[in-house]
């Protein structure tokens, strides 16, 4: 159900978005509109030259043992004899939360565009990915770590977003199966000002 009928302006919803934990997220997550919608939002970026330089991969339910292989065969090629708690938390992380996509920054090394520009562009897409998930009902969670940073996990979606991609993160969705605490945020003048032009 969409939060936009429950609060008075689109900024008012964004105003209460936050991260829930993927591992404490149930079914439902979205269904398969519900993730067309997600998507559509999600590519509606700033995107300087036109260039799509990103691209979301669907992992779906059965596909998690699979992304568990390949989590497990990255880690093992980085630390050749990891621990039972080790093992337990990749193979938890690749199956926790209902919906998994895989964003990928896949900048256009031909372009004049800057690349650093591209990445932004990358990472703009995935928090327009958040709010639109917000929006439909359900909470996200955007997670790094060194999965992101391996090449074995960057090559297994390569064929998606070409061989300079990287691994912009891991985005989880579904419903949250407590209520969301709020965290500590700025204070909005401590990162708000006005202009000062140089003397």
């Amino acid at each position: 159900m969409s939060l936009f009928n429950d609060l008075t302006s689109p900024a008012a919803l964004l105003a209460t978005r936050r991260s829930g934990k993927a591992r404490d997220m149930i079914a439902p997550g979205p269904d398969e509109a519900q993730m067309r919608r997600i998507l559509s939002a999600a590519i509606r970026v700033p995107d300087h030259g036109k260039l799509a330089p990103w691209r979301f991969v669907v992992v779906a339910p059965g596909q998690r043992e699979a992304f568990a292989a390949v989590l497990l065969e990255a880690y093992r090629a980085e630390r050749t004899e990891p621990g039972r708690q080790e093992v337990a938390a990749i193979e938890e992380f690749a199956r926790q939360a209902p919906a998994l996509v895989v964003a990928l920054s896949c900048p256009d090394r031909s372009s004049a565009v800057p690349r650093r520009e591209q990445r932004l562009s990358a990472g703009a897409a995935c928090m327009n990915l958040l709010n639109a998930a917000h929006a439909e009902g359900f909470v996200g969670c955007w997670l790094t770590g060194w999965a992101a940073r391996s090449d074995t996990v960057r090559a297994a979606f390569a064929p998606e977003g070409g061989p300079h991609s990287a691994v912009a993160g891991f985005l989880f969705l579904g419903t949250a199966a407590r209520e969301l605490k709020e965290r500590p945020r700025p204070d909005y003048d401590a990162v708000v000002g006005g202009w000062t032009p140089p003397a």
